[in-house]
């Protein structure tokens, strides 16, 4: 298809227009992908029923050799003549095997134990295949954007306002964590997505007229698709095993938006501590407004945070996929179909921010600049502590005071405590190291080296379990 006929602007901006991403996704997230993982559920079924004695094997490998070759245009154009999805892909497959072979294809199955249990067998192989790769790549990358700069000072800042000092690999370190847990609960929930082969209402109604132990039988189908059973189903698969799974790509996919936003901060044009190596590469014509031919926009950053922004609300969709009346009813029919394009616009947001991470770089400069510039007020944090810790009773508000005073009258504060005699007897206890940190609190770093290092060692243990 040409993308530009695409109703969808994911489809025409992203998933099309760029082919590596196109075919790594493909097999998973498209139309093709799913009707060839509905027939792989055929065809396992018809292989679990000559396991169990009830079909001959050459009967089963009949069916599942004309699943492998079942194509979705003829799905889709049978399923036009009867109106009816699974049926037109079993009536498929059954023109394509003999006789003596075409009673097994789609016995003792409803729709949904075929539907519901593709469904789960690709979202696992997507996860497995391609979001668990990625996502461990930019973990990786992450930690090693941290060590880079575990010792870099930079001012910390909290409400938009002058904090105290952190480093810039500590405040990467944040991400690291927090994309690490992230990934730990995509494994979990991706682990836990169950199918099902239960009957019309889940209570193996026809499997029954088989087998005293029918849950043996799902039992071993799941099995040898690599999928656990249910505890119980109705004609559907419990939906939480679902909403567990989206809920936790949203989740992570919020982390990757604030990292985005954080860094798009970085770059504002009076904070400059964060660079793009594309404003000043001679060989790449960026162009940041139609208008204004000075500007380079975070735009990279603004698209992780713009598709969040966009597909976060669709996890509601999925919550109210919960609801089914009764063992069953199709009001989920259509709104599950867009589960696939939720993996797919997230597998886009950590290719995205994987190439926007690697076109920045820290301006340790920069950092420097603007900490040494506004070092003078964050005094009043180690001020107050340090006279608390020596006693004075109200050291908060001293500080405090100090602080405005400082302000108002354009006067360091380090100088202001000096020449307040009420604090000449608790300086007078401070070390040499303490009273070097009002001086300079640029020095006032805490232990935020140490502990990007020991997030950065922590994560990368962590990872080896998916080695």
């Amino acid at each position: 298809m040409n993308p530009f006929d695409a109703a969808s602007p994911f489809d025409a901006r992203y998933y099309f227009a760029d082919r590596a991403f196109f075919e790594k996704l493909s097999p998973f997230v498209s139309e093709n992908a799913q009707v060839r993982y509905l027939a792989r559920v055929e065809a396992a079924l018809a292989e679990t029923l000559a396991d169990f004695g009830v079909c001959p094997r050459s009967a089963a490998d009949e069916i599942a050799k004309a699943a492998s070759h079942v194509t979705p245009d003829e799905v889709y154009e049978e399923e036009r003549r009867i109106q009816h999805n699974i049926r037109a892909l079993v009536n498929c497959i059954g023109k394509q095997v003999s006789p003596a072979a075409k009673p097994y294809v789609h016995l003792f199955a409803t729709s949904a134990d075929i539907m519901d249990t593709a469904r789960a067998l690709c979202l696992v192989d997507v996860t497995r295949t391609v979001l668990i790769p990625d996502l461990l790549a930019l973990e990786k990358q992450l930690i090693r954007m941290a060590r880079a700069s575990a010792g870099t000072p930079q001012m910390g800042r909290t409400h938009g306002q002058h904090a105290v000092p952190i480093t810039f690999g500590f405040a990467v370190a944040l991400y690291v964590s927090r994309v690490g847990q992230r990934i730990e609960h995509i494994a979990v929930t991706a682990k836990n997505l169950r199918g099902k082969f239960a009957g019309a209402v889940g209570a193996y109604n026809a499997l029954c007229l088989l087998s005293k132990k029918p849950a043996d039988l799902e039992a071993a189908l799941m099995k040898k698709l690599g999928l656990t059973p249910p505890e119980i189903s109705t004609q559907v698969t419990q939906p939480e095993y679902i909403a567990d799974y989206i809920y936790s790509l949203t989740a992570c996919w919020g982390v990757f938006a604030n990292l985005a936003d954080d860094f798009r901060h970085l770059q504002r044009s009076e904070i400059r501590e964060l660079r793009d190596r594309k404003a000043s590469d001679p060989n790449t014509p960026i162009v940041g407004s139609s208008t204004m031919p000075h500007k380079v926009n975070p735009k990279d950053f603004e698209n992780i945070k713009s598709m969040w922004k966009a597909y976060v609300p669709r996890l509601l969709t999925v919550l109210m996929d919960q609801i089914s009346e009764h063992q069953r009813d199709l009001t989920n029919s259509a709104s599950m179909r867009f589960v696939m394009e939720h993996v797919a616009a997230f597998a886009y947001a950590i290719h995205r921010l994987s190439q926007t991470l690697d076109a920045v770089e820290p301006d340790a400069a920069r950092m420097r600049e603007l900490l040494d510039a506004g070092k003078d007020p964050i005094a009043a944090e180690p001020l107050y502590v340090l006279l608390a810790m020596h006693g004075h009773p109200e050291a908060h508000e001293k500080a405090r005071v100090l602080a405005r005073d400082a302000r108002i009258q354009k006067r360091p504060l380090s100088a202001l405590l000096r020449e307040d005699a009420s604090l000449a007897a608790y300086l007078a206890k401070m070390s040499p190291e303490h009273l070097a940190i009002l001086d300079d609190p640029a020095k006032y770093l805490g232990a935020a080296q140490e502990r990007t290092i020991s997030i950065c060692d922590e994560w990368e243990r962590k990872l080896r379990v998916f080695d």
